[in-house]
Order: structure tokens, then sequence, then C-alpha cells
């Protein structure tokens, strides 16, 4: 073995040096001369080259029988593969133990004491030459070793690192990814180790990870060391903030969501050594956030410097992954590893929407991974010796899942976990595989019955579930290059926050209605006059749910207006800076009074349809603190946020004095019109706001005509009823010359119209009656938007827009109606 350096101080390396040091030590040197001063930094480190490793190799005369074990090996065959990938290990190990080599990592080492004025750990990490690339992070794949002190356990963890480059996993991954095992070297990363067992760690992505949404850093933590996070072992705390307002100055933290952290991983001495161990985290620390909104701001605002750096070097945008950690005694950040995200990055224009078209009992809920389906067999997986059991297409389920297990990994159709959240190895490995996981949930282990078939749903937002048996779903794919914008907006509905991201990628023109009922029925569960005074909740029941659901708040009006807060600004985020139209909440009374403490405030009607509801409610003694709340929280979302693609939207507003007192009761809540912008639009679902448009249109900058309540009364028919259902068509004659029109008054004062009701979506022949309008936008929920953008497109080809101050009233019989 030859004499020459192989040691390299990071701070004299850069991206340029990836075939020299590997990937992940390349980035750490380019880290280090991006962030050289800065609050948050790099450790400080040493690289051994890749040519200690080639040289070694050379010397010990051993490629050769490095490539007579694989020239023979095929990867299907497990046990073969193993025993190959041991062999290989042995002799990698043996060939880097040369004097030459353990005189130059030692002499650094002392160097690297001396600088950080000694008594340190070290942290020793695998860095591959193929490492951190576009197209393959080959993460996880090679070994690291952490709190190593002394020479002689330094020298070991090292040759170990090397030999990890035949590990079983990294040699399916190179085989995967067409890479020759003898074209990768191994370079070794010796950096001090920071203490943060007492502290934080986590991961900071600077996209989404499951809808591949690029328009915000995804921030995960945890306390103790990360390992802990990366093995799944803990529910981290997850924070996300909106890159295009941030960089406008507006720093907030857009959603938080709180993880379980049940417990951390530490170091304890054991002997002579230090024992990686587990401390189960007290109720206080998992009730908390482990970081505050400013150290989530500090950690996003780097994580940009990073992305902005790299796809500056790159020629084009690369989003980041970024390891990170908190120093317990210095009390300071560090980044730990950085490199370009490989998988949600890389998503196709082509979209697949997944959609269950039948029913189940649910065994197993936890955190959604890849927004698929899938079903097969389950699989027990309690250690390696399982693995042999797992077969192409089934359900791998475990506590937990390891680096070693991918070989068989990558054949299942799905994984379940009991523990992890969305950057465990487990979701990592389930994304770049394309195959949906449930991770969290608890139990699954000891719920799901091996042998027995499942389907594992991950396409129903946030939470996903285990099915038992095999559940039918459907696939459509879209392809967004083909999918493109008519003249006519075509919008989307929208109401849950989880499907924000993956939806703001479709070619909508934004969202023209969001209901503020559905997120308050779902995500809040309280009333919001219960929330302004709990005081006057006496139901023992409602009472103790409401201290509940605000339990880590200031009041209970604090946990409404922030969950309402963060729920709209996820949605008008995603879509920023198209346009968010927010309909004011209407739920009916007997709705209402489901709510936690809805029975102390709500009246009791006969016919709630067409009782206490919408605009009527907002400035009525009976609800107008609680419609404050509202007001106070969508004035946040545009003052706090910088989100002022938000428009307001009037529901259900009979008459003028009505809508008057309305908009006086907004702008006296922080919602004035035309206040920063505001726009304010009003639903046209009364046959009087049809009737007298041009004075409603004095009041309002849109109308948003709702099909469902407009042919209700256009038709008198409760659209409720079952008994009268065949009555209730939004063809009909009747309802058909109401949208014409609203759509000519509206235009005829200038004024936006569009259509949020689904009939546009049900029945193509009024979307084409409505394009030929002119109408100014059609908003159909997400599966209905690639059909609604073919009929819209076809309309506005076939002849042009109808010229709305000459058009006729409509005079159709029922029979034509039904065929236009």
């Amino acid at each position: 073995m030859t004499t020459r350096n192989y040691i390299r101080s990071f701070e004299h390396l850069g991206l340029g040096d990836t075939s020299l040091v590997g990937g992940k030590t390349a980035s750490l040197g380019e880290l280090a001369r991006l962030l050289d001063g800065e609050a948050v930094t790099i450790p400080e480190g040493f690289a051994i080259t890749a040519d200690a490793y080639r040289d070694a190799l050379d010397a010990a005369g051993a490629v050769p029988e490095l490539r007579a074990l694989f020239a023979k090996v095929d990867e299907g065959d497990i046990p073969a593969l193993q025993a190959a990938g041991a062999r290989a290990r042995e002799i990698v190990y043996a060939a880097t133990d040369s004097e030459a080599l353990r005189r130059q990592i030692l002499d650094a080492y002392r160097r690297l004491l001396d600088q950080c004025g000694g008594g340190i750990s070290v942290a020793v990490r695998s860095s591959a030459t193929a490492e951190d690339l576009p197209n393959a992070s080959f993460a996880g794949q090679h070994d690291s070793f952490l709190h190593v002190r002394g020479d002689e356990d330094l020298i070991e963890a090292c040759r170990r690192c090397f030999a990890s480059i035949f590990t079983d996993r990294a040699i399916v991954y190179r085989t995967d990814k067409g890479f020759d095992h003898f074209a990768v070297a191994l370079s070794v990363a010796v950096m001090r180790m920071i203490d943060a067992d007492q502290a934080t760690s986590g991961v900071v992505f600077t996209l989404d990870t499951e809808s591949g949404f690029r328009d915000v850093v995804y921030v995960t933590a945890v306390y103790g060391l990360g390992e802990s996070l990366v093995q799944g072992r803990v529910d981290p705390d997850e924070f996300y903030v909106h890159k295009p307002t941030f960089r406008q100055g507006f720093r907030r933290v857009l959603s938080r969501r709180r993880g379980d952290k049940h417990m951390r991983l530490v170091w304890r001495q054991g002997g002579r050594a230090r024992v990686l161990t587990t401390r189960r985290n007290t109720r206080v620390e998992r009730s908390r956030f482990c970081l505050s909104d400013a150290e989530v701001l500090q950690l996003a605002e780097v994580a940009l410097r990073i992305e902005d750096h790299y796809s500056g070097q790159a020629g084009r945008p690369t989003p980041m992954d970024v390891e990170w950690a908190r120093d317990a005694v210095e009390e300071r950040f560090y980044i730990v590893q950085a490199r370009p995200e490989t998988v949600a990055s890389r998503f196709e224009s082509e979209i697949e929407t997944y959609r269950l078209t039948g029913l189940g009992e649910v065994l197993a809920t936890g955190r959604a991974v890849g927004e698929k389906a899938a079903g097969g067999v389950v699989r027990l997986i309690g250690g390696p010796g399982d693995l042999r059991r797992c077969g192409p297409g089934d359900v791998l389920v475990a506590a937990a899942t390891s680096p070693d297990w991918e070989p068989v990994m990558k054949q299942a159709a799905a994984i379940v976990t009991d523990r992890g959240g969305r950057t465990c190895h487990a979701a990592i490995v389930a994304r770049e595989m394309g195959i949906p996981a449930v991770v969290g949930t608890g139990d699954a282990t000891r719920t799901l019955i091996p042998g027995s078939r499942v389907t594992v749903v991950c396409c129903e937002g946030e939470t996903g579930r285990v099915y038992r048996g095999e559940v039918p779903f459907i696939v459509e794919r879209l392809n967004s290059a083909d999918l493109v914008q008519p003249k006519t907006d075509v919008m989307l509905n929208l109401a849950h926050p989880e499907q924000a991201f993956h939806a703001a990628r479709l070619p909508s023109a934004g969202v023209g209605l969001m209901r503020l009922e559905f997120i308050i029925a779902e995500q809040i569960r309280m009333h919001p006059m219960a929330a302004a005074h709990p005081e006057r909740v006496t139901a023992s029941r409602d009472s103790a749910l409401i201290r509940r659901l605000a339990a880590r708040h200031a009041a209970p009006r604090d946990y409404f207006v922030e969950t309402l807060v963060e729920s709209v600004a996820v949605i008008t985020a995603a879509f920023f800076p198209r346009p968010v139209i927010v309909r004011l909440s209407d739920f009916k009374t007997n709705e209402y009074a489901s709510l936690a403490g809805g029975g102390a405030f709500e009246p009791v009607e006969e016919n709630p349809m067409l009782g206490f509801r919408g605009a009527a409610r907002y400035a009525h003694p009976l609800y107008a603190d609680g419609f404050a709340l509202e007001c106070e929280a969508l004035a946040r979302i545009r003052r706090d946020f910088g989100l002022t693609n938000l428009k307001v939207m009037v529901p259900f507003c009979r008459r003028l004095e009505e809508a008057q007192g309305v908009l006086q009761a907004m702008a006296a809540n922080g919602l004035e019109r035309g206040r920063d912008g505001l726009e304010v639009y009003v639903m046209c679902e009364i046959p009087n706001n049809v009737i007298q448009i041009d004075v409603f249109a004095t009041l309002f900058d849109g109308f948003s005509i709702g099909s469902n309540d407009l042919t209700q009364l256009v038709l008198g028919v409760d659209r409720d009823s079952d008994t009268v259902a065949f009555d209730f068509d939004e063809r009909d004659p009747g309802v058909l010359e109401m949208l014409r029109q609203a759509v000519v008054g509206g235009h005829r004062n200038h004024r936006r119209v569009g259509v949020c009701g689904e009939a546009p979506a049900t029945y193509p022949e009024i979307a084409t009656f409505l394009t030929a309008l002119g109408i100014d936008s059609l908003s159909v929920n997400p599966q209905s938007l690639g059909r609604t953008l073919e009929v819209v497109r076809q309309a506005e080809g076939a002849a042009p827009p109808l010229d709305v101050n000459q058009v006729p009233p409509v005079r159709l019989s029922g029979r034509e109606a039904h065929t236009l």
C-alpha cells in the first residue's frame, strides 16, 4: 500500500470531490464553506479518502476474489447473497488494517481532538462515491458508528465502515440501480459527535415528502439522537413552513403536528464503552413540541440557504434532505448531513389517484405514506429469520423495519409498522419503491393475523388504514401535461388540509370553494360559541370534551382560532398565489347542535334547511361571538402569513339588509372588504340573489352559484328528502333559466361569476351550457377535474361564447332540458 496522503479536512472539500470522498463528505465540505461563521454550521471533522479503500484492496490482492464472489450470485437467492456479502465484508475488513493507514487516521484524530479542546466523541460515517446522486441516494445502505472514543475504537469503526460497502442491502441497491459493485468506492468521514442526548435532532426536507409539493419546508424533530427517528422507533413532531411567503418576510410556522415521542435514544456508560440505550420521555415532554416556532424557522432558513446553493451549483431546482442535531451544551444547531432528495422530487407529470370503491372493516390505522392502495397476505416479521417467509406481493408487518431487510422489502406490496413517522426507515423505503406504507399504528403486529388478506390504503388523507380482506379500489391516471386549463377557469372544491399539497399539483385555477364547516366539524369538533363562551356549557359531557380538546391551549377560543388558522392556511398556502375562496360556515342548527357544546346554543327547528343558517347567523346575538372567531382566524391568515390569495365568501344571504349587516360585522372583526385587496364574494343560491343581482353586485366582488340550494329553492324540493329526490334535477328548464340570469346579471355588473356545485361535473351538458354562457369559473371535486377540463375545452371549441346581453330566456321542455 502506498504512503500517499489519505486525509482531507472538511474545509478543504467541496461538491467537486465526490469521486475522492463520496457524496456525503463532499457535501459536508461544501456546507463547511457555505455556513462558515454562521449560527448554524457543521461539526468539525476530516475524511479518509476513497483512495485508501482502493489502495488497500489492491495491496491485499483482494479484487479478484471479490469479483469471483459476485460473478455467480443471483440477488433473488437471499441465502447465497448473504453468504457472499459476509465473505466480502471479511475481505475488506482485513485489507484495511495497514499500519500506514492507521497512522494517518490517528494523526488526524489527534488534530481534531486538539481543535475541539479534547474530551469529545466522534461519529464515524460511511460515504460512497456513488452516494447522494440525483437519481440514487444510497441512504442507509452503508454503516455508521456513533459516540466513538479512543484510538482502537476509532480504527475498528473505520474498518467496519469500509467493509459495509458489501452489506446485503447495498449489494441489492447497487444492482437495482445499475451500478457496478467495483466502480463504487467508499470513503469514511470522522466528525465531532453532537451531544443531542439531552437535546433534539431530526430531518428537514425542502419539499413535502408525500406529494412532492415544493413550496414548503418540512421539519421533523425528536428528543435525543436522530437514529430513533430514522429507525422508525419514535413518532416525531412535524412542522411546515411556506417557502414563498417566508421569502417575502412572513416568518410563520404554517402548521404543526405533535408526535407521541414516547422515548429517546441516549448514551450511557457501560464498562469502558458507551452504550446506546433508550429512555422514556416524561408525560410533560411528550405533551409539548420539542422545538419552538423560532427554532423551526431557524432550521427552515438554513435549509432554504442550502437548497438555493445546491440549486445554483446544479443549475436546476434541487430539493434537499438535511439532517440536523442540537447540541445540549452549546444550545446550537448543527447540520450533520445534506443531500439532494431523490424520490418525491422526481414525481412524474402523470398523477395517479387511488380511490376506494368498496367498504371494509378497519383493523389498524397510522400515518399514511405513498398515497396509494395495495392488497396482500400479512407476513409478520419479528426478526431477520422471518424474512424467508415473505414472498412477492405480501404485506410486511413489523414493529419497525431495518435497513438489512431491504432485499425482501422491495418485493412487498405494502408495509405496516407499529412505530415510526413519515421520515422513518420504513417510510423512506416504501416511498422510494413506490408502495404504500402505514407507519406508527401502535398495534398492527398484535391486531393483524399472519396469513390473512388485508388491503393497505393510504389514499384517504393523512391517516393510513389497514382493512380486513380485499377492499376494491380503482386507479385514475391524469397526465398534468395534457390537462391544459381552458379559457374558463376550472377550480377545485376542497375542505381537507391533508389533501392540499397533492391537490395543488393538479392543473386547476385554484380553489373555488373551501367550506369552513368541514374543518370545524372534523378538525375542531367544538361549537364556535362554546369556544367563545365555555362557561355557558352546562352539560358535563360537553364540558369534559371541550376541556380535552383545548387541553394544550390557554383557552378554548385559542384552540378554536389556532386550529382553524392552521387548517385554512395549509390549503391557502398550497395554492398560493392562485385564489382560494373560503366560504364562511354554513351549518344548519341540527348540525351545529351535534358539536361539543352545541346543545347550549342552538334552537330546535322543524326545517333547519330553511332556518337559522348562513348569513342570518353572523350578526345575530346567538352567534355573533362565534362569528368573530371565524373572522379572526381568516384575518390572521391574510395579515400574519401573507396569504392574500384568500378570498371570503358569504353563504345563504337572503336579503340586502342581511348582506350589509354581515359586511359590517366582518369589518368590525378585521375583514373589511377592499382592505389590503380583500375580495368578498357571495353565494348566489337563493332566487332573490338572482332577481336582485344588480343591487347585490354593489356589495360584493363576485358571485358563486350554489347549484344545490338554488335547485332546491327554484323547484321547492327539500334536497335532504329521499321521498321527493326524483324531483331534484339541476337540468330543469327553470333552474337553467336561473343560471342564465345569474351569469348575465353578474357580467352586466362586471362581476365574476362561478359555479361551485357539482352539477357541471355530474352533468356534462350543464358544463357545456354554462361555458357557452361565458361563465368565469367552474369548481368541482378533484376526482372530477380531468373530465370537467375536457368537457369545457370541447365546449369552448364548439362555438364562440354567447353574448350574454343578447341571450333570450331558456324555453325548453323537460325532455329537451335532459338532452342539452
